[in-house]
C-alpha cells in the first residue's frame, strides 16, 4: 500500500511539476505569465505552509519544495510581465498592494483550514485550490483572448496531475466533499484544455501577432 501511494505522489509530482515548467517555458517565450495570479498565491501560500509550518516530510515534503521554487519562478514572471495586463483594470499603483493582500489572505485562509477540518495534511485546500485554479485558467483565456502565456501542454499535465491525485485519494481515503471537487475540478480541465485546443488551432491557422507585453 505505501509503495502505491509513493506511485500516486511521484505521479501526481512530475505531472504537475512538468505543467509548472511548460508555465515557465511559455511566460518567458511569451513574456508573459501563465498562471492567474489568485491561483499563483494560493499555491505558494499552501507549498510555504505544508513545507515549514505543516511540514509534509518524506516524499511529499520534497515534492512540495520543488514545487514551491518553481511557483516562485513563475511569482517572478507575474512580477516581471503582468504590470501591464493589470492596468487594464486598475492603476500600477494597486499592483504590489493586491499582489501581497492576495498572498497573505491565501496564506491566512489555508492556515485556518488546518485546525477547523482537522487536516493536518492540508487535502481540502489543496484540491479546493485546484478546483479555482481550473476555473481561474478558463477565465484567463477569455479575457486575454488569445494562448498568451498558455499552451495544449499546460493543460493536458495540468488535467492529468489533478486527475492521478484524485483517483489515488479515492482508492485509499475517501470523501465525498472532495470527490465532488475533483469531479467538478476534471470538468473545467476538460473545458480548458477543448478551449486551448480550439484556440491554438485558430491561431496556426491565422498566425496573429500573440507576444504582446503582459
Amino acid at each position: 500500500m505505501l509503495d502505491t501511494i509513493a506511485f500516486f505522489q511521484l505521479a501526481t509530482g512530475a505531472c504537475w511539476s512538468l505543467t509548472y515548467l511548460l508555465i515557465i517555458y511559455r511566460g518567458f517565450q511569451d513574456k508573459s505569465y501563465g498562471m492567474p495570479m489568485a491561483a499563483l498565491c494560493a499555491n505558494l501560500s499552501w507549498e510555504f505552509i505544508f513545507s515549514f509550518v505543516y511540514p509534509h516530510g518524506g516524499l511529499q515534503g520534497t515534492i512540495d519544495k520543488v514545487w514551491l521554487a518553481l511557483d516562485a519562478v513563475i511569482l517572478i514572471q507575474y512580477i516581471l510581465y503582468g504590470k501591464g495586463e493589470f492596468t487594464r483594470r486598475l492603476p500600477i499603483k494597486y499592483f504590489y498592494p493586491v499582489l501581497l493582500l492576495t498572498l497573505c489572505l491565501c496564506t491566512a485562509i489555508i492556515m485556518a483550514s488546518v485546525p477547523e477540518f482537522s487536516d493536518p495534511q492540508g487535502k481540502y485546500a489543496a484540491f479546493s485550490q485546484n478546483l479555482m485554479m481550473s476555473v481561474l485558467f478558463i477565465s484567463m483565456l477569455l479575457s486575454r483572448g488569445n494562448s498568451r502565456g498558455q499552451s495544449c501542454g499546460i493543460a493536458f499535465f495540468k488535467m492529468i496531475g489533478s486527475l492521478i491525485s484524485a483517483v489515488g485519494f479515492y482508492m485509499y481515503f475517501r470523501s465525498d466533499l472532495i470527490t465532488i471537487i475533483t469531479a467538478a475540478t476534471l470538468l473545467f480541465d476538460l473545458i480548458y484544455l477543448v478551449m486551448i485546443t480550439r484556440q491554438r488551432r485558430v491561431e496556426v491557422c491565422f498566425k496573429p501577432s500573440i507576444n504582446t507585453p503582459g
